[in-house]
């Protein structure tokens, strides 16, 4: 048996597929006796579902870049 943070732990290392055979099977046997933890899996593969089919678009790695330029020069010239 697993504690309920490492089984929500090894939930998430699963929506990511970064679990092993090994976890994914403590997993399952955790959350055929644990309500909570099961409720937590649902509400995270429901969550992954809205973020895969939203339209969210993620700034270039150039314009954040820029950002933090911009941002650390005007926080120089503050502390001066």
């Amino acid at each position: 048996m697993i504690p309920c943070d490492e089984a929500n732990h090894v939930c998430d290392k699963t929506q990511y597929k970064e679990a092993t055979l090994w976890e994914k099977i403590k997993l399952t046997i955790h959350l055929a006796y644990c309500r909570a933890c099961r409720n937590y899996t649902k509400s995270n593969r429901k969550l992954t579902a809205v973020m895969k089919d939203s339209k969210i678009q993620c700034m270039d790695e150039s314009k954040k870049a820029s950002m933090k330029t911009d941002f650390e020069k005007l926080l120089q010239e503050h502390k001066d």
